[in-house]
């Protein structure tokens, strides 16, 4: 929570990880079903059933069996034992046993005169409560609860941070505990942290804090990371006797961005990136505050301190049992449709013939009636649910283009393609070299827009300063950054009436492969290819493995690109757009150390190449004949003349024609380069002769050399 022993221990052996699974304990899960009796073999099947896939099952030390429970990051409830047993008795009709214990008396005095606690940020920490104990004794926890914390993958620190590594994976509840010996004032602040402002944490780091971090002070310092990790300054040890209890919830977005700048990933940062509701407080700290003085005694100062916003309501949503039973396309009774209902915890009341559905706090995720509607099918049993014999349309075939944009982000994805999503409007100095001829800029009259008034005539600008953005970060990625989007360009025809056009892009920006800083021509050109690639690997997404890219370099259309290094892109002789080389001055505009290639392709004309045409044909059943030719040709002869040539001629047999490489150096001449083609021969009813193919290889090589001038080299 504030960056308590929970965090940093809990972290332990399995280092910081971008996400974490759900380990679930079978003996644990069943401390809260009646009857306990869940097998790990049912829980498993219940769970997935419920939308909980299991990973694995580990059996551990103490008898006991682990689930290794995929949680969707809307369910942040189901991040805790509880959380799964509810899910659990939902689906099995047990009952749901929740954590009763004996109220320990407050005999430790008044907490409010020995501890000041101030919350400077409720809009970012929306509840933070105290309590005190004092007279506790560090030592070793429990047999029970290390069992349980062991099954989870939790090593047991001592019996104070067992508790709150306890209620962790108990309620999904983090805490922390500080010392309070050593809180400077005696007191607690939350606050935003001081630029610069350092902390060492639990795991023995120095961390520069920045002004947007959040952090649990007393009257000098940071003690703590607000729901990341605890501070090392305040940690509970061997001589501590008093200490504070700490339980808060915060806002996701103040903890994940803290998280991920510093890579501290935690299991308390974990649930607070999901969501604990401030409505829940009150009954994790007693609970907290009855384990602590039960497992390492002490006396409970009365009171419990707290300061934070007004709590939110309740949730209420109207469900209409006939629309449910529309939708989910089953029978289910009004009155079995609110049982369903109520096993989740839901308050259900019949109101004029609907179902007034009041929300438990824990549930963020319920928000609308075709949320409850999910509920009652999941909970129902999806496999009660009939498979229609004739689906609609849209359920079975989502729109055309969404498929293909489907199809276009897995073939950029495994090219190492990262998508973005940047703003619309940009500068004019950003947009004048990326603006198409014959068109003007499109402005918005709106003081607001302040410095970025024009909308974006191309994606181009917003990746060059995406692009630079990871660099200033120092972002490396292996093979180098590669970013595509898709979005809206617009501007207005330089004429009469001034006619505005919007056009959707897909917008491609990589980095130039090479060592260094430094790029060689050599680079430049594999930059060029990489390019070349990406763009062929997506159209043939759309329109299948024979679709052919044909690409004619030329002078480009905005002079935003290099004009000796970018060419315009068509697809069965229809242009689709155009790639190229940054020109130099824009490059250092945006002071881009690596040179990078840049593609702009028009969307609707890929769109409408999808679905696209797969054909099949049967098995070779004689072996081919290949042949290997290495034309050395003028520099300017492009492997568009040499396919050409090759389909022009069309040799008897001739199955397939491709690329093998270019090769240029001193065997080829200045202004020249070598370009080989491989050439497949096969016949489908015997197995081929040598001499059969050499006819056709030498009126090839004829060709070649009376049309491009081409010499064979050998």
């Amino acid at each position: 929570m504030a960056g308590g022993a929970a965090e940093a221990h809990g972290a332990a052996g399995r280092g910081f990880l971008s996400s974490r699974p759900m380990h679930c304990s079978i003996r644990w899960l069943n401390r809260y079903l009646s009857p306990g009796d869940v097998s790990a073999s049912e829980a498993e099947r219940v769970l997935t059933d419920a939308g909980f896939p299991i990973e694995e099952q580990v059996a551990v030390g103490s008898g006991d069996v682990m689930l290794d429970v995929e949680v969707t990051s809307n369910r942040g409830d189901c991040l805790s034992q509880l959380g799964l047993a509810r899910e659990v008795a939902a689906a099995t009709g047990r009952g749901l046993v929740k954590p009763v214990w004996d109220e320990p008396a407050r005999a430790g005095g008044p907490a409010s005169g020995a501890l000041k606690l101030q919350n400077t940020t409720p809009e970012v920490c929306p509840l933070f409560t105290a309590q005190m104990i004092r007279g506790v004794k560090i030592g070793p926890s429990p047999k029970w609860l290390v069992d349980l914390l062991e099954a989870v993958g939790q090593r047991s620190i001592n019996n104070v941070v067992d508790v709150t590594n306890f209620l962790t994976f108990e309620l999904g509840h983090p805490c922390h505990v500080f010392d309070l010996g050593k809180l400077a004032g005696a007191s607690l602040v939350i606050r935003w942290a001081r630029e610069g402002e350092k902390l060492r944490t639990l795991d023995g780091k120095d961390r520069v804090l920045r002004a947007d971090e959040l952090v649990v002070a007393d009257a000098e310092r940071a003690q703590s990371l607000a729901g990341v990790i605890g501070g090392a300054d305040s940690e509970v040890d061997a001589s501590t006797t008093d200490v504070v209890l700490e339980m808060a919830t915060w806002d996701p977005v103040t903890i994940r961005r803290a998280a991920r700048r510093l890579a501290i990933r935690t299991d308390a940062g974990f649930r607070f990136e999901r969501v604990v509701d401030p409505r829940e407080i009150e009954y994790a700290a007693r609970r907290a505050a009855a384990l602590l003085v039960e497992v390492a005694g002490g006396k409970l100062c009365e009171g419990i301190l707290a300061d934070g916003r007004e709590l939110k309501p309740r949730t209420v949503v109207t469900l209409r049992p006939q629309r449910a039973r529309d939708l989910i396309g089953v029978e289910v009774l009004d009155a079995e449709q609110a049982e369903l209902l109520r096993r989740l915890e839901i308050d259900v009341q019949t109101v004029d013939g609907s179902l007034r559905c009041e929300i438990p706090p824990f549930r963020h995720d319920l928000s609308r009636e075709v949320d409850l509607i999910e509920e009652v099918a999941r909970t129902k049993g999806l496999d009660a649910v009939p498979i229609l014999d004739r689906m609609p349309i849209v359920a079975k075939h989502p729109q055309e283009s969404e498929r293909a944009v489907r199809a276009i982000a897995g073939a950029l994805g495994g090219l190492g393609f990262y998508e973005t999503v940047t703003f619309t409007f940009v500068t004019e100095a950003q947009a004048r070299p990326f603006l198409p001829p014959g068109m003007r800029l499109l402005a918005v009259d709106d003081e607001r827009r302040g410095q970025e008034p024009y909308l974006r005539p191309s994606v181009v600008p917003s990746l060059l300063a995406c692009r630079r953005t990871n660099q200033n970060g120092q972002v490396e990625q292996a093979g180098g950054v590669r970013l595509w989007e898709i979005s809206s360009v617009f501007a207005e025809r330089d004429r009469p009436g001034r006619e505005g056009i919007e056009n959707r892009n897909l917008t491609l920006l990589l980095d130039v492969p090479g060592t260094g800083r430094k790029r060689s021509v050599e680079d430049r050109q594999a930059g060029a290819r990489l390019m070349r690639g990406a763009i062929e690997a997506v159209v043939r997404a759309l329109a299948g493995a024979n679709a052919a890219v044909e690409v004619r370099p030329g002078q480009p259309c905005q002079e935003g690109f290099d004009s000796a290094a970018s060419a315009e892109v068509l697809v069965r002789g229809q242009r689709v757009g155009a790639f190229g080389a940054i020109a130099p001055a824009v490059q250092r505009a945006y002071d881009l150390e690596i040179p990078v290639f840049a593609a702009e392709l028009d969307l609707d004309a890929l769109v409408a190449l999808f679905p696209p045409r797969a054909l099949t044909h049967a098995l070779p059943a004689f072996p081919s004949i290949e042949r290997d030719l290495s034309f050395v040709v003028a520099e300017s002869v492009a492997w568009g003349q040499l396919s050409g040539l090759v389909s022009r001629a069309n040799p008897d047999l001739l199955e397939h024609l491709g690329f093998v490489g270019t090769y240029r150096g001193k065997q080829t001449g200045e202004g020249k380069k070598s370009v080989t083609l491989r050439l497949r021969f096969r016949a489908p009813d015997r197995t081929l002769r040598h001499e059969e193919v050499d006819p056709q290889v030498v009126t090839l090589v004829s060709m070649a050399r009376s049309e491009l001038g081409a010499e064979l080299r050998t």
